[in-house]
């Protein structure tokens, strides 16, 4: 059957392809060597057309799975940077807070020492002011050393008050004013703007603009 074939082979080449012809005249295997050859450079082809289709498909694939970790590596930046912001404002606040404590505690931890000096105060003021006038003479040599002695003192005092930002409320004739002043009474008054404050009962007193004790006050109203 092989030789039927070849014979076939060389009637139809021999017009075109002398040498040919004569080559599968004298090898007959020649034609199936080369329809493997022919068959072998088609499954080549086949496949590296199968490998570049592969290789278009992969990239495709791989860029659409980097875009996904991307994606989520954006978000988790975007998150980790909101919540180091969120701790950044949160430690400056606990620092404004503390430092604003400090200064507070600096400015007003003398308080509780103050309000007990206050009362001392109070007495040296009433002391002074219980000194008749009159009796201060040469002729009363040792109650006029006490008073100027009592006056020295409440003058000495005030000064060390006024030092560490302790100062006096004496508000006569000024506005009444519930955060600094304490009404005693209510009265009308001929001459007095209603509102305003006609008499200190006790001297109040502020600490660096706080009030540490109100005035004790009367205040004038509508007649």
């Amino acid at each position: 059957m092989a030789a039927a074939v070849a014979q076939c082979v060389r009637g139809a080449l021999r017009p075109r392809y002398p040498l040919l012809s004569f080559s599968l005249r004298t090898s007959p295997r020649l034609l199936c060597v080369a329809t493997q050859q022919k068959n072998t450079g088609q499954n080549l082809e086949e496949d590296q057309s199968q490998n570049q289709n592969e290789q278009k498909v992969e990239p495709s694939t791989a860029e659409k799975t980097l875009t996904e970790e991307k994606g989520k590596l954006e978000e988790q930046l975007k998150e980790v940077t909101d919540k180091y912001k969120r701790a950044l404002a949160d430690a400056e606040n606990v620092r404004q807070r503390s430092q604003k404590l400090v200064e507070e505690a600096k400015l007003y931890g003398i308080q509780s020492f103050c309000k007990d000096l206050l009362e001392v105060a109070d007495i040296l003021e009433k002391a002074t002011e219980s000194v008749p006038k009159e009796e201060i003479k040469d002729e009363n040599p040792h109650l006029k050393s006490l008073y100027e002695g009592l006056v020295m003192t409440e003058v000495q005092i005030q000064k060390v008050f006024k030092k560490h930002g302790l100062l006096r409320l004496n508000p006569v004739g000024a506005k009444f004013d519930p955060y600094e002043h304490e009404a005693l009474f209510h009265a009308p008054m001929e001459g007095k703007e209603p509102g305003t404050i006609a008499l200190v009962s006790k001297i109040g007193y502020k600490l660096h603009g706080r009030t540490l004790r109100p005035a004790l006050v009367g205040v004038v109203k509508d007649a």
